[in-house]
């Protein structure tokens, strides 16, 4: 079950369950869209895989198996991966 981890690891910046900006890779490293984007070209910085569009969870199942509040952020990790 994904974890639907709280926050992007670069900026920090919120992702709720249901957001529509969070990507992740096959280890769920979590980011926003702006990130994968603007500074890591769709890649994890982690693990050199694609990141994806997070699948949403629906709110009934969300309340049986809710999301981690545990966030991560590593925001020296992100900037090394910067196209130059």
């Amino acid at each position: 079950m994904l974890e639907l981890r709280p926050s992007c690891e670069c900026c920090n910046t919120d992702l709720p369950p249901d957001s529509t900006d969070a990507r992740i890779c096959s280890f769920e490293c979590t980011f926003c869209a702006t990130c994968t984007n603007n500074i890591l070209n769709g890649l994890c910085p982690n693990c050199g895989g694609e990141l994806l569009v997070r699948p949403r969870r629906s709110l009934s199942k969300l309340i049986k198996n809710p999301a981690t509040t545990q966030r991560i952020h590593r925001p020296a990790g992100c900037e090394s991966t910067a196209m130059p």
